[in-house]
């Protein structure tokens, strides 16, 4: 409602409302979409960025991405080789992301279109990269910029809030033109995102912080206003850096003079950590630009003739950090064209003499060792090089030591001719200097490269070793992987940074900030969803006018995600209360449908009549009634509607106790991920946690373990063991019994108790095995090593605190008896929102339902999520029998448990208030002796409440 109200204040408020109370739920949004666009630019500013944010997650949730933009790139890199409509949009992206300064491909475009959607959770999951199968798109989550009214407005909206003035908005609204607007009206954004430098300190490295990643993914952008780049020396280090990136990211080659005159500036600069990022700001501007090579290069020769090179000692770590980047910045152009720089790598030979930073000195010599056969000069020179550098070998530093070593090596791996004897010589007596030294990474070093059976590395006591060595063909093979230069490839550039959305605080400090969301999957937002939304609304309005209450409103909740707390969720069908076989798991629907949930046992007034009278059939709604609350019905004055009448305050609120049958057909335990196919070749482990006791210690809680293998091959020797255990269970040991004294111990260290091994699991097969496991907290997670086919795979079991309990059967007398004991400190409460009996209601058939109807599903999708979620005891329910047919306020469930640890009771009390089709706001109540274990009980359990239930 009050999102389609005309007053802009209101609708700011209502926007920052929303994304605080419901942000999942886009249906809302889709009502007032195109009013919400219309008053955008009249919102006050704060409230257009959180409007500007729920309207791009709307459309994309609805809509999709739009073909036209660099989203695009997500999926036409994954399905290039395809035809598809929109290939000309995929060639034209990938031509204008490596043309001009050819820094970025499409793979970089296409790594931060995937953090956008990709939520930290899936990140974090990935093992790699390469893996890419929950991002793959169609076709038909693509959208056309040109021909959608929706997305066309929203850019037109949003246009005029690129000059506002303030620059949080202007970055919002970026952000929606950066992943919606086609790529030829990208370019709008510029302007007034370079107009944004001319501000403080801290907008400005914000703004250059988004503009880092605008250029790499498409230079062509910014590469027309380098000039806005270029560095004051006022501004801060941070910001300078910034800059930096960006200028060797968007250096052309019509820029690339100007630029280079800014750089030599640069270099001048008191802040020698500064100058060196210019130094390596250069290598990476030749990089893309090959043609500067050469100017680039000797500019980088004269940096390593100054004054602080030739000292032997008192030069500062600055001025030796910049020499070192020199080097390096050197070394990656001669990479690109090694035999039209032989002359480089001869200068640089000759200073070695007075060049004295470590790291500098290391990488000369590898570009000795890694050229060698390069030119005709540079072989000739290598036995006075090497003679050189074995004479000098004990002072040296230990990197260099170890680059001397592989130097020779390689020299002497490619070496022929009369030369050959005197690098042999000199391998030789490296070697014994190496082997005596005092640093034990040289001296391993020295006996690797002794081992190594090449045709060129025997000298003198080598031979009778090398020619003695088994399979000597293969070790000659091995010989040449480590020292071959052709073999060698260099890896692709691999992005493993992470990219939040523009103008989000996660962009800055780079990692997930609190209440960061990701962009919402493609076409997640389904037309029928929206329009049962619609609808409900339009019931909603009809029966406010009328002044009724037959009709609620709900909104769908399907549309919401939400994270689980161990990660991805199976449903597995136990049946509690008892031992139970491999088959006793999966029972067919009709069983289902055999015993029902809930059966009506008591009728009248809970608070006076708990024993009961007689049983009594659900049937119609006059038998649920109680005689006291039919004469409370009758003394009601029929026009009375005041709630402050006295009359009206007499009124008691009756309720009728009502039975649990046999609900463990209906549980569903959730099942967590281990391991996943991806990380364990093929094994796929699952765990839930059983509500079985066990009958070795009450300290232990039962796990179900499912191990099935998902790949093509028989995987053998599975088995489970405590990683951080200090004792080796054996194997003839795992059938021995454990007692509770050898399961105890004074550290904190959770216990496994040994599982039985699995032999081999054939393709496709799915094996259980149940853990039993003493968690010291029922916070920390337990590390467990998994075996199988030999390899070692590190995992972790995290516990779950609903079944760091027992069922604890009780009359409701009991109950109400120990909850009145524990009151002040031992009891503790909290409020949440309950959503799951929605779906349930809008499951049945028919224009209505009757009120046992609703309250019975009520008490269903309570009962079922309290008891798939914790080892429980259904004590009781009461259900109310009110004047008003759709208020479930004052439905109540008892639960009851006993703490395995200390076997203290836990008592739990869930009240219920507003109407049966509305979210229900529930009082959770927990009464234990145990301050700390109640607390986090009461958390976990408002926490899986508030989940929406599993489709």
């Amino acid at each position: 409602m009050l999102l389609n109200d005309r007053s802009p204040a209101v609708v700011g408020a209502a926007a920052a409302a929303f994304a605080s109370v419901c942000p999942y739920n886009l249906s809302l949004v889709g009502r007032n979409y195109r009013k919400l666009c219309e008053i955008l630019p009249d919102v006050e500013e704060w409230g257009q960025i959180v409007l500007i944010g729920i309207l791009l997650r709307y459309v994309i949730a609805r809509h999709g991405l739009v073909k036209e933009s660099i989203m695009y790139s997500l999926q036409c890199t994954e399905s290039s080789h395809s035809a598809k409509d929109g290939s000309d949009v995929d060639s034209g992206l990938v031509k204008e992301s490596t043309d001009l300064s050819g820094t970025c491909d499409s793979e970089f475009v296409n790594t931060v279109s995937r953090c956008y959607m990709e939520g930290p959770d899936e990140y974090l999951s990935r093992s790699s990269y390469a893996n890419r199968e929950s991002f793959e798109l169609n076709g038909a989550q693509f959208t056309s910029g040109k021909s959608n009214d929706d997305v066309k407005i929203l850019l037109y909206s949003t246009s005029p809030l690129l000059w506002s003035n303030n620059s949080a908005v202007v970055l919002a609204a970026a952000g929606v033109h950066w992943v919606m607007a086609p790529k030829e009206d990208v370019k709008r954004i510029i302007k007034p995102i370079l107009y944004l430098l001319r501000s403080s300190n801290a907008s400005k490295y914000v703004v250059l912080r988004n503009i880092q990643v605008f250029a790499k993914a498409m230079p062509s952008l910014f590469a027309p206003y380098f000039e806005d780049f270029f560095i004051f020396s006022s501004e801060s280090y941070q910001i300078k850096a910034l800059k930096l990136e960006i200028l060797s990211y968007i250096a052309t080659d019509s820029s690339i003079s100007s630029i280079f005159k800014e750089f030599q500036d640069y270099i001048r600069d008191p802040d020698r950590r500064f100058a060196a990022d210019t130094v390596a700001a250069i290598g990476l501007c030749v990089q893309r630009l090959p043609k500067m090579a050469h100017i680039c290069v000797d500019g980088l020769l004269a940096l390593t003739r100054q004054e602080f090179v030739t000292e032997d000692f008192g030069f500062e770590d600055q001025e030796a950090g910049i020499l070192t980047q020199v080097i390096m910045s050197i070394k990656s152009i001669i990479k690109q064209d090694p035999p039209s720089h032989e002359k480089v790598i001869i200068q640089l030979v000759r200073r070695l003499d007075s060049v004295k930073v470590p790291a500098a000195r290391a990488m000369i010599i590898w570009m000795v060792g890694e050229y060698s056969s390069l030119g005709e000069i540079i072989p000739r020179m290598l036995t006075t090089v090497l003679k050189y550098l074995a004479w000098g070998f004990p002072s040296e530093a230990p990197e260099t030591k170890l680059q001397i070593l592989n130097t020779v090596c390689k020299v002497l791996e490619g070496a022929t001719g009369d030369d050959l004897w005197t690098f042999k010589k000199i391998f030789s007596y490296l070697i014994e200097l190496a082997e005596c030294d005092l640093n034990y990474d040289l001296r391993d070093r020295a006996r690797l490269l002794k081992k190594l059976p090449s045709c060129n590395l025997v000298s003198l006591g080598l031979e009778e070793e090398t020619n003695d060595l088994p399979e000597n063909d293969l070790l000659h093979i091995v010989a040449e992987c480590i020292l071959g230069r052709q073999t060698r490839k260099v890896k692709p550039e691999s992005f493993s940074y992470r990219y939040y959305l523009p103008g989000s605080l996660s962009q800055i400090v780079l990692h997930a900030a609190p209440g960061y969301e990701p962009l919402p999957k493609p076409c997640s937002l389904l037309l029928d969803d929206l329009n049962v939304a619609e609808g409900t609304s339009e019931m909603k309005r009809a029966a406010d006018y009328s002044g009724t209450d037959d009709y609620g409103s709900s909104s769908d909740p399907s549309d919401e995600e939400s994270a689980s707390d161990y990660g991805s969720q199976r449903s597995v069908t136990e049946s509690s209360g008892s031992d139970r076989g491999d088959d006793s798991e999966f029972t067919s629907e009709g069983n289902y449908n055999a015993d029902p949930l809930i059966q009506i046992s008591d009728i009248g007034n809970a608070s006076e009549n708990q024993n009961g009278v007689s049983q009594s059939s659900p049937a119609n709604l006059g038998e649920l009634m109680s005689n006291k609350a039919l004469e409370s019905w009758l003394d009601e004055q029929p026009g009375s509607s005041n709630p402050g009448l006295p009359k009206q305050s007499q009124v008691r609120i009756s309720s009728a106790r009502i039975s649990v049958g046999d609900v463990g057909k209906r549980v569903k335990q959730k099942s967590y991920s281990l391991l996943d196919p991806a990380s364990g070749n093929g094994l796929k482990v699952d765990y839930s946690f059983s509500s079985e006791i066990s009958s070795i210690s009450r300290l232990l809680v039962c796990i179900e373990v499912f191990f099935k293998n998902c790949s093509s091959e028989i995987i053998s020797e599975i088995t489970l063991v405590d990683e951080e255990s200090n004792r080796a269970f054996d194997s003839a040991d795992k059938t021995a019994v454990v007692n509770e004294s050898s399961l105890t111990s004074s550290d904190d260290v959770p216990t496994l108790v040994p599982m039985e091994s699995i032999v081999s699991l054939e393709p496709g097969q799915t094996t259980r095995r149940i853990l039993q496991v003493r968690f010291h907290h029922h916070l920390l997670p337990l590390k467990l090593a998994l075996y199988c086919d030999g390899k070692k795979l590190p995992i972790k079991l995290r516990p779950d605190i609903g079944y760091f309990v027992k069922p604890l059967p009780m009359d409701v007398e009991v109950f109400i008896d120990k909850e009145s004991r524990l009151p002040g400190m031992f009891e503790y409460a909290r409020s949440c929102t309950f959503t799951d009996h929605i779906v349930e209601l809008n499951k049945e058939n028919g224009d209505s339902l009757l009120v046992k109807d609703k309250f019975l599903a009520i008490c269903e999708s309570l009962a079922l999520k309290m008891l798939s979620n914790a080892n429980l005891c259904l004590v009781s329910v009461d259900m109310p029998i009110a004047t008003n047919l759709d208020d479930a306020s004052g439905l109540r469930l008892r639960f009851s448990s006993e703490i395995l640890s200390s076997s203290i009771p836990c008592l739990i009390t869930i009240g219920v208030e507003g109407k049966c089709t509305d979210p229900l706001n529930l009082s959770i109540k927990v009464n234990c002796e145990e301050t700390v274990f109640g607390l986090n009980l009461l958390n976990r359990i408002a926490n899986f409440l508030v989940e929406p239930a599993l489709s």
